[in-house]
């Protein structure tokens, strides 16, 4: 039968240690523990929040579980899963250092870059968005337009244009992500570029930079000058 945590010793519970001690003094099996609250008759809290961390090979990995992987686990049902789950998607949203672009004036890549990271990270194909911008460079809408496979993504520029048109948008960010984490741009990624820059001239709606996206870090074209405005 398993020690309850309320059997153990007061240094040896979690919620005890996190008032005296802080939150920063837990290992992650106990900060997992807290969240699951309570066990059964085979696994306390503690037991069944190593369990879930030997399952996902380790903490990091705890943003790719989901609801049919936690309630597998003997001892975790939808209180405790669902508890989980929305302190591992709490964790998400504080981190993201860009939660909406809508209204947001793009003044540097790096904006467009911690928006997109985190929304394409887990990402297996590649995906294609356009942001639009208004007179003053803030964001009417991004959207996303095209999604390929691993290696190949195919854009259609009329596709492109078209949403820009709809939008009244003066000027567009091109962004897809490289699942390979290899963020140098392909020839595709480099002739695409060129069709839609030149289809902008023509239209009159700038495209002001293609940026190529992976897990830590991103190309752009416009800061390898690969665009000129």
């Amino acid at each position: 039968m398993a020690v309850k945590i309320k059997d153990m010793s007061l240094l040896d519970r979690p919620r005890e240690r996190l008032i005296k001690y802080g939150s920063k003094s837990l290992s992650d099996s106990e900060i997992l523990a807290i969240l699951i609250g309570s066990g059964n008759n085979k696994n306390s809290a503690k037991d069944l929040a190593s369990i879930i961390l030997n399952k996902c090979d380790g903490v990091n990995n705890l943003d790719k579980i989901d609801y049919n992987f936690l309630t597998k686990i003997d001892g975790i049902k939808e209180t405790k899963a669902c508890n989980i789950l929305a302190a591992i998607e709490l964790s998400r949203r504080i981190n993201n250092k860009v939660r909406d672009l809508n209204g947001i004036k793009l003044t540097n890549v790096e904006l467009v870059f911690n928006y997109y990271k985190d929304m394409l990270k887990d990402e297996t194909q590649e995906c294609f968005y356009c942001v639009y911008l208004d007179v003053t460079k803030k964001v009417i809408k991004d959207k996303l337009l095209f999604k390929g496979t691993l290696n190949y993504s195919l854009v259609h520029p009329r596709e492109v244009f078209k949403e820009a048109f709809l939008l009244n948008a003066t000027a567009i960010i091109c962004v897809h992500n490289h699942p390979s984490g290899n963020i140098e741009p392909s020839r595709q990624d480099i002739e695409i570029t060129n069709n839609l820059v030149e289809l902008g001239l023509i239209h009159g709606i700038k495209v002001l930079d293609h940026v190529i996206i992976s897990d830590n870090s991103y190309y752009s074209f416009l800061e390898n000058n690969k665009i000129s405005l």
